[in-house]
């Protein structure tokens, strides 16, 4: 498969991952208006036993995304694609761990680190658009972070597609966990402490 033809499947991956993010959005505003509420209800209800397992997912899709465009098609990752990195891989590798043992209780602080690697993507996007930004000392001259190795639908770029993957975690990760998850996770802990 070409490298053409992998970005636009990672864009289209992304325009997905937005529509699921604004959808969500949407029905967390929309709460005060019974159809939506009742549509909400019943989309988190049967998200809820797979959410922590679909933001594995995300993030490992995300991860496998970045090693391709540096590995197998040679654009090498700037500054910011580095922190990004440094952000999506933990991230993961600990939800992948956290779904495979059937644990909710990583989910805090990986919603706040997938908002963190966000933030940076929202700031490695301003770069790209407006490269006097880049006059910080955190990007690399000899590799700028205003290189557009990828722009897939006129706007979607390598720090986009890790914005939408960012924050479709974060969603996923918003989502209760399902009640008897809720109870063993208390009854881990309990055990640890008695201990």
């Amino acid at each position: 498969m070409t490298v053409r033809a992998m970005s636009l499947f990672f864009a289209l991956l992304a325009v997905g991952a937005n529509l699921v993010v604004v959808a969500a959005v949407i029905g967390r505003l929309g709460r005060a208006i019974p159809a939506i509420a009742a549509l909400r209800a019943t989309v988190v209800d049967e998200v809820r036993p797979y959410a922590l397992g679909l933001a594995a997912f995300v993030a490992s899709v995300a991860t496998a995304g970045s090693l391709y465009y540096s590995e197998v098609a040679g654009f090498p990752p700037c500054t910011l694609c580095w922190v990004q990195r440094g952000f999506m891989y933990p991230l993961a590798l600990v939800l992948v761990v956290a779904a495979a043992r059937g644990t909710w209780r990583v989910r805090t602080g990986a919603r706040v680190w997938a908002l963190l690697g966000g933030a940076v993507s929202v700031w490695h996007l301003l770069v790209e658009r407006f490269p006097a930004l880049e006059g910080s000392a955190v990007c690399d001259p000899a590799n700028p972070c205003s290189i557009r190795w990828v722009q897939e639908l006129g706007f979607i770029t390598i720090p986009y597609m890790a914005l939408s993957a960012f924050l479709l975690a974060a969603t996923l990760l918003w989502v209760d966990p399902p009640h008897d998850q809720s109870r063993a996770d208390d009854a881990r802990t309990e055990t640890r402490e008695t201990r």
